[in-house]
């Protein structure tokens, strides 16, 4: 009968190599802790015995850490991989944990989630994290709310604010949004089209009137479409002079629908701003399709910066997506790092970043007579 090997443990290799249990640790999870030569040393014999490191379960006992961050999206997954901002966001994530000892799990709600019969918590429980970055959610979203009861570390990026307890990290959408607006009023417009994504969790795929941008409660797009009505305001443009349609979902395929349908609705315009570059080029190809020459006959602004809208020169706002997602795993990071103080010194904490408008080539002057192919 052959013998059964035993297998070899923590305290099996910190004998071997004359160091207590808590340095052969070190060597595994806190790397910076021992010098490069004993670290070195204890890995090549835990190697050499085919020893692969403390059990995760054991690990995060000894710890009360998980060594995993959750990032709670209320899009689709495949959303987070295909929207040019989000992959943006989430490589700034990747690169602040790169070396941080923290693996990433994404947690997609998806767009119409609800809590039908407690979905929301049981997804929120079903995975131990250490932290959660929530990115861009209604403020009376269930998945956030069920994420407030797990008490550590929360941090918010861009929507919504001024959550007790967890820190805020994003830009001034109102503020950011202005020089787009300002460029369409510099440039003579007055009849100004606006397409935005949804403006809350309640779908709405077509014209925003006034209570539905009162009661929105996805602030960042509330705000991008109050920060514009506000220039157009103050340079005496009325608002029946302009017409806003929305889409729940912000993929080629609606942004491209809802371009379609604003200027079905009001063929009058002479200018289109867009909260999203997504949206902007949805109403750029709609223009390209019909024939209609941009920005000659119709101008359009984006908002975001990604990739795509420099290659059609548009006139765009940049917000600083990778610095988003980085400074909101940094963060999040300090707060773990604080134990059982982390939670509580997130309240209140706001990191606001720069934006940058990009002038582009896509406004000109307005146009004079009807667009081609569109009937007044």
């Amino acid at each position: 009968m052959a013998r059964r090997t035993t297998k070899p443990t923590l305290s099996t290799l910190a004998e071997m190599c004359g160091v207590s249990k808590t340095t052969v640790s070190n060597a595994f999870n806190y790397p910076d802790r021992l010098s490069h030569e004993l670290r070195e040393y204890i890995l090549a014999t835990a190697a050499g015995i085919g020893y692969p490191g403390p059990h995760p379960t054991a690990r995060s006992l000894n710890t009360r850490q998980t060594g995993v961050i959750g990032v709670l999206l209320t899009e689709h997954l495949t959303y987070a991989f295909e929207d040019l901002a989000s992959v943006d966001f989430l490589a700034g994530l990747a690169r602040a944990t790169s070396n941080s000892g923290h693996s990433v799990l994404l947690l997609p709600a998806g767009p119409h989630a609800t809590d039908e019969a407690g979905q929301a918590t049981r997804l929120m429980n079903a995975h131990a994290v250490d932290g959660f970055v929530v990115y861009s959610v209604a403020a009376d979203d269930p998945y956030l709310q069920a994420a407030t009861t797990h008490r550590i570390p929360i941090v918010i990026c861009d929507q919504p604010t001024g959550v007790k307890g967890a820190g805020f990290v994003g830009i001034d959408d109102a503020a950011a949004i202005a020089p787009a607006a300002a460029a369409l009023v510099a440039a003579g417009h007055r009849h100004i089209g606006m397409l935005t994504i949804r403006l809350s969790r309640e779908v709405n795929n077509g014209i925003v009137d006034d209570r539905r941008l009162a009661t929105a409660t996805h602030h960042v797009q509330q705000s991008r479409v109050r920060g514009a009505l506000g220039v157009f305001a103050a340079a005496g443009i009325p608002r029946s002079d302009i017409t806003i349609v929305e889409r729940h979902i912000n993929d080629p395929v609606q942004c491209y629908d809802a371009a379609a349908e604003l200027l079905a609705a009001f063929p009058a315009m002479t200018a289109v701003l867009c909260t999203t570059d997504s949206m902007a080029l949805g109403m750029l190809q709609v223009a390209a399709d019909r024939g209609i020459a941009v920005p000659n006959q119709l101008s359009i602004t984006g908002f975001d910066g990604i990739t795509t809208a420099f290659h059609h020169q548009l006139t765009t706002v940049i917000q600083p997506n990778k610095d988003k997602g980085e400074a909101a795993a940094q963060l999040l990071l300090e707060a773990i790092a604080a134990g059982e103080q982390g939670s509580s010194s997130l309240d209140g904490v706001v990191r606001l970043l720069p934006t940058k408008f990009a002038p582009g080539a896509t406004v000109a002057a307005p146009r004079t007579g009807s667009l081609p192919g569109v009937a007044d």
